[in-house]
């Protein structure tokens, strides 16, 4: 998929500048009802705005239209080729316990500077067109989950959906190598540790599946499942032999790519066992 690098995404999604710049006005809003109300006619608004509006713009009002609609982020962190979903994730974690009402007036505020000439009292109702996809009108703009076809889908399609019988019959049959890879030589254990699908991880562990293979970045299950912060897979890998001393090819151990102290300890201490 066409996505910017992780660094780039991290950059994007903790960027300083448009949080400055949503709260130049949030004294401006009236309080109560009459904010939420502007609230939800900017984020009709915004829609039209898409094309002018930048992509950390885009990440700002996404993150404080989830912290509006659904308080602080307690959702998973995506999965670790999810780039776009990792960037809107870690713009909503950012926010912490900021409250709804100023989550609200950075919102119109950031609106406004987009749309100076934007007059709250004139917005049109909302028609079939305008409606929002779920989590605010910038979740299609940013990322769209790509629709595969029954016909289309290949073993990494069926891992990634977690659909352990297909995937058990296909090794079992032999019409797949477990350890057989992707055009970026991804294993089926790596799809399977990024996505956090433990007993998938545990069924290809059980048919030999190479637990210190590393892809095209040098990257082994081990990356996968501690920048995905899966504890519960990082110690299954353990136990089954995975080498936490491999480094990918930017030099990191998997315990350098998750910021998880529960899962740096597990990893330290498996690595000073093997030193």
């Amino acid at each position: 998929m066409a996505s910017p690098p992780l660094a780039a995404a991290a950059a994007a999604a903790g960027s300083g500048g448009e949080a400055s710049s949503g709260s130049e006005e949030t004294g401006t809003a009236p309080p109560g009802r009459d904010l939420a109300a502007l609230f939800e006619q900017a984020a009709e608004r915004l829609p039209a705005l898409l094309p002018t509006a930048s992509k950390e713009q885009l990440l700002y009002l996404y993150a404080r239209y989830k912290q509006v609609k659904f308080g602080t982020c307690n959702t998973p962190k995506p999965s670790f080729f999810d780039f776009e979903g990792k960037q809107k994730w870690e713009a909503w974690k950012a926010l912490g316990d900021t409250s709804p009402h100023q989550a609200m007036q950075e919102y119109v505020a950031t609106v406004k500077k987009l749309d100076p000439s934007w007059n709250p009292q004139t917005t049109e109702k909302r028609g079939k067109e305008s409606k929002t996809a779920f989590g605010g009108p910038v979740v299609s703009s940013l990322y769209q989950e790509e629709t595969i076809r029954e016909e289309d889908k290949n073993i990494f399609d069926y891992c990634r959906e977690n659909n352990i019988d297909y995937v058990t019959k296909a090794i079992q049959s032999e019409k797949v190598d477990v350890n057989v890879t992707d055009e970026e030589g991804r294993a089926l254990l790596h799809w399977a540790c990024d996505r956090g699908h433990k007993e998938l991880v545990s069924v290809l562990l059980q048919h030999a599946a190479d637990v210190n293979s590393q892809d095209g970045e040098g990257q082994t299950a081990l990356h996968y499942a501690a920048a995905c912060e899966f504890l519960d897979i990082v110690e299954l890998l353990l136990k089954s032999g995975a080498d936490p001393t491999l480094r990918d090819q930017e030099g990191c151990l998997p315990e350098e790519v998750t910021d998880c102290k529960a899962i740096t300890s597990a990893l330290q201490q498996h690595t000073t066992g093997k030193t």
